[in-house]
């Protein structure tokens, strides 16, 4: 009987272990669309390539990728099949996330998107103090700013980012360059964490993380609180923000 129940353990191990393994191919795949070699998808996922040769014709047979004419490998037709039956409302999941952020914090937690060049609130779980954050579904924000938009400027590419900050500073009447805006971003990237202190609300403060859904679109969650009460909320506020940007990449692998 033990044998028995050591051989099953071993076997959901190693399924497990191909499911992460076939998972961590399509997410490779999913970062280029004009497909990868599999010397290339060999390299991204740090597999053995007769390891992800094995993977990868599994996959083909189940129509998930596909070998285009170029020999290399692309997502295939299933995926998409799957995703529309997958079609998903970002604030439905998200909702429960805010609303762990708000407990544990006692502030206001926001879930915003990138639309553009502004980030727009889809929603909103207000804090339990007397005192507090409060903005509507639907207002618009600049990305410059604001902890949630330097969060996203944060996570994309860099002349992404640089062409959208000097397009709000051009409208904006900013003078400012994206020299001296650089550094911003790169201190975000490196804590983990965006900040907006003061700086496009009197007496409100906020810090921010973004993340990415499966389809690539950019969302903050952030935590706008009175500048007066930031200082002693800061770090409860950032081991919280860490601790959803876990949950964040657990979710959506990004």
């Amino acid at each position: 009987m033990t044998e028995v129940v050591a051989e099953d353990a071993a076997l959901a191990r190693n399924g497990i272990q191909v499911i992460s393994r076939a998972a961590a191919v399509l997410r490779a795949l999913r970062e280029d669309p004009n497909g990868l070699s599999l010397g290339q998808i060999s390299e991204r996922v740090g597999l053995a390539r007769s390891t992800v040769q094995r993977i990868v014709a599994a996959l083909q047979e189940e129509r998930l990728v596909f070998s285009a004419g170029s020999g290399d490998i692309r997502l295939g037709p299933e995926i998409t099949a799957l995703a529309q039956a997958a079609k998903f409302n970002i604030v439905d999941l998200c909702r429960p996330l805010l609303i762990e952020l708000s407990q544990k914090t006692g502030e206001t937690a926001d879930l915003s998107v990138l639309r553009g060049h502004q980030m727009i609130f889809l929603d909103q779980v207000p804090g339990s103090h007397r005192l507090r954050a409060v903005s509507a579904v639907g207002d618009i924000f600049p990305l410059t700013d604001t902890a949630n938009g330097r969060a996203v400027l944060a996570a994309m590419p860099a002349e992404t980012a640089e062409r959208l900050v000097l397009e709000e500073f051009r409208q904006r009447g900013i003078k400012r360059t994206w020299s001296g805006f650089l550094p911003v971003l790169e201190h975000i990237r490196d804590q983990g964490i965006a900040y907006d202190l003061d700086e496009h609300t009197d007496g409100i403060s906020a810090a921010g993380i973004a993340f990415c859904d499966w389809k690539g679109t950019l969302y903050a969650i952030s935590v706008p609180l009175p500048t007066s009460r930031f200082e002693d909320q800061k770090r409860t506020v950032i081991q919280s923000l860490l601790d959803l940007k876990a949950e964040t990449t657990r979710l959506f692998g990004s």
